[in-house]
């Protein structure tokens, strides 16, 4: 029997990383969740050893990675080089599967082409704006940014490859478009994009199967097998408990002695995949997942198991960490989660309590 839990851990560069800037991790990941945002400079930093938040952020500055909607319609990380074939691939599928949700919003195609015009002439030239004056030009042209319309249309032009996020400005993010954020990058056919995308998660998450991956890209499962199909050569499988699992031909052994790792709240850890049952048993589920209303939360990982969540406390000079364990825990292995915890507090520069 693999340890599918144990070889996670390497294939995510969470053990053994052989990344060593921000924008690898992205770009070997694929994508990184990242709705929250603080959560996803920590899904970096927990794979880059020596990294501080002020590294990855200067990656996200430098145009090196862009944060924008793409996979299940949902904000992730991309590197810059991969966003252009990595949109057209994903984005058709959510959006025809909101063709719904826009008539219940009165939003139809004069709409959002007038919006992407507006949008367009506004933040030309390398602007970024906040979303309070993005949605200020749209009312400005009698386009109502009321409800949840404002969002849908950000979302929309982002999954169309119009806008992206720009830099935060304190805790509120900006907007910018694309085409000035990243005004080149490499596009692909949709049969080799299908067929990279599927390179990147099964070396990236595997062991995972044809059905963990299309959940993940939102993709059909026909589409999900033959991206597989055609990198299948650049990979290896195995078959346990009658199901069949697909993984990096290239893995390396793990050097690494580290066996606790605190992970932050939606890490592609646990959402990379449909079944999760091989990190985080089912009576568990619920509390990594309260009420199943999809917010993650942060996660205690021991040995490739999820074992808790925890939770931080910033102050202005230090963190708080708490810890929830589901069951008690020895004391050698809590001693090895605050060892994680002062790296944490590396990451972010403060003293850890």
């Amino acid at each position: 029997m693999k340890d599918i839990a144990f070889l996670r851990l390497i294939h995510q560069q969470i053990l053994n990383t052989r990344c060593r800037q921000p924008h690898e991790v992205v770009s070997v990941l694929g994508a990184i969740q990242a709705q929250d945002y603080a959560a996803s400079l920590w899904a970096i930093g927990a794979r880059l050893p020596t990294s501080t938040r002020t590294d990855v952020e200067s990656a996200v500055s430098e145009h090196r990675i862009v944060r924008t909607w793409a996979m299940r319609g949902t904000i992730h990380l991309i590197a810059a080089e991969d966003v252009r074939w990595m949109l057209p691939l994903l984005a058709p599928r959510v959006l025809s599967g909101a063709a719904g949700r826009d008539r219940q919003l009165g939003l139809d195609a004069a709409t959002f082409s007038r919006s992407r015009k507006l949008l367009e002439k506004a933040l030309q030239g390398g602007k970024q704006m906040p979303r309070d004056e993005v949605y200020a030009v749209l009312e400005s042209s009698k386009i109502s940014t009321e409800g949840q319309r404002g969002y849908h249309i950000l979302w929309r032009l982002g999954l169309e490859g119009v806008v992206c996020f720009g830099q935060h400005e304190g805790k509120q993010p900006t907007f910018a478009l694309l085409d000035d954020w990243v005004p080149q990058s490499r596009r692909l056919e949709r049969d080799a994009a299908l067929a990279e995308l599927a390179l990147r998660y099964f070396s990236s998450r595997g062991p995972a199967t044809a059905q963990d991956f299309a959940t993940w890209a939102k993709l059909s499962l026909a589409e999900a097998r033959a991206g597989l199909e055609s990198s299948a050569p650049e990979l290896q499988r195995f078959t346990q408990t009658g199901e069949t699992y697909w993984m990096s031909k290239m893995l390396a052994e793990s050097t690494d002695s580290q066996t606790a790792f605190l992970l932050p709240a939606f890490d592609e850890y646990l959402l990379g995949y449909k079944d999760r049952n091989a990190v985080l048993a089912a009576e568990h589920a619920g509390k990594v997942v309260p009420g199943g209303n999809g917010m993650f939360l942060p996660m205690m990982v021991l040995d490739g198991r999820i074992v808790g969540i925890w939770k931080r406390t910033l102050k202005k000079t230090s963190v708080h960490i708490d810890y929830a364990p589901f069951g008690k825990l020895k004391k050698s292995n809590l001693a090895s989660f605050d060892v994680a915890a002062q790296r944490y507090g590396a990451f972010l520069g403060l003293m850890v309590e």
